[in-house]
């Protein structure tokens, strides 16, 4: 095998897969990225794989002789990534297809690097979704959608099924939602790309799996299509010469339209970044004591006080006007979640919905994208 390209290439794309690369291989040859080189085509992909999130990308260079090899993940990133720009000669100079002591030299326009390498046969094979028709979906909407869920899903090993975004596609609808049993996210954007009825689908993606598909697509044009394949307990997104797969994690997504609530008895409009901001200097105090700030809704002077008394350290107030129907009430959040979920929000104003002081306050954008973003109260400690 031998192929000359770009060092921006090679660099740049090895760093994007090698986020698939286990941090604690349970098999040597997962610490690899697999080389694919095509001398028909003049492509070069790589390929790396947890057995459970693999990423693949490929991009164009001058393949002089085909093939295939494993190279050291994290090695050939740190010496790729150090070397100048211009063009790198890939080199199998031992050619020994078996794996027994391969070598692949790297040379820059002044070097020489020798970077000993595993036979590709070991390397194990991507989940391949045959018979499954694919879903187009538009790279604004699953970046849309990412955006507003993401964050919100749990970190909880344990409650497996919350540590993903379980994602709707209807029509000409996409649905995410997250939840880690304190607060909810759910957004529904347009997906450009309607489907006939029979292809309707729902399924749970890691978050972490979900991150990197964000990550890739940050690159990627807004109007670009992104195919979705699904096969039981497989999940597939590809687009130009990108490829993410991933386990869909198993179990019911708990019923999250059940858990908001369909009537209100106050309501509360607010300028989004200006309680944002309220938040952030009364989280410094909160931080000290168990993160809760208390929210005061006052009717008669239509404005609502921020408040936090940490003991033996000190205590902050402040008031924001806003548009209130209902009456007064005091009631407390977990500031992190609150300054978390308000962040993505897209919208200049946002409304507050809630009944009682300890049942689940509803967050919408006034205008614009449909989110909802639901944070339980906690229990105000006098």
């Amino acid at each position: 095998m031998k192929l000359v390209c770009a060092q921006s290439d090679l660099s740049t794309n090895l760093s994007l897969v090698s986020r698939a690369v286990p941090s604690r291989p349970t098999h040597p040859i997962l610490a690899n990225i697999l080389l694919q080189a095509d001398a028909q085509t003049n492509q070069v992909s790589l390929t790396a794989f947890d057995l459970s999130l693999g990423i693949r990308s490929s991009f164009s260079a001058e393949v002089i002789e085909g093939g295939a090899i494993a190279l050291p993940a994290r090695l050939l990133v740190d010496i790729t990534s150090r070397l100048p720009e211009g063009e790198i000669t890939l080199d199998d100079e031992s050619g020994d297809s078996t794996g027994e002591g391969l070598i692949v030299t790297l040379k820059p326009k002044n070097g020489k690097y020798q970077v000993r390498a595993m036979g590709a046969e070991e390397f194990p094979e991507l989940p391949i979704i045959e018979n499954s028709e694919a879903i187009q979906l538009t790279t604004a909407a699953l970046i849309e959608g990412l955006r507003g869920s993401l964050f919100a899903t749990s970190a909880d090993e344990t409650k497996q099924v919350l540590t993903g975004v379980h994602l709707t596609v209807k029509e000409d609808t996409l649905e995410f939602a997250a939840t880690d049993g304190h607060r909810l996210a759910v957004l529904e954007t347009t997906n450009e790309r309607p489907l006939d009825g029979s292809n309707q689908l729902e399924v749970t993606v890691p978050a972490r799996a979900l991150r990197e598909l964000q990550r890739m697509l940050a690159h990627s044009s807004s109007e670009e299509t992104v195919a979705l394949y699904f096969d039981q307990g497989q999940v597939v997104f590809a687009w130009q010469n990108q490829r993410l797969t991933s386990r869909t994690l198993e179990g019911q997504y708990p019923a999250y339209r059940q858990l908001i609530p369909r009537q209100f008895e106050r309501q509360v409009t607010l300028e989004r970044r200006q309680f944002i901001s309220t938040l952030e200097r009364i989280a410094v105090l909160a931080d000290q004591k168990n993160n809760i700030v208390k929210v005061s809704i006052d009717n008669a002077n239509q404005e609502i006080t921020l408040s936090c008394e940490a003991q033996d350290v000190g205590s902050g107030t402040e008031s924001m006007s806003a548009q209130i129907s209902g009456e007064d009430i005091d009631i407390a959040f977990n500031v992190k979640y609150l300054m978390e979920g308000l962040k993505e929000l897209p919208s200049t104003e946002i409304q507050m919905h809630l009944n009682q002081s300890l049942t689940p306050v509803i967050f919408t954008p006034l205008g614009g994208l449909k989110m909802t973003y639901l944070a339980m109260p906690v229990q105000l400690r006098n």
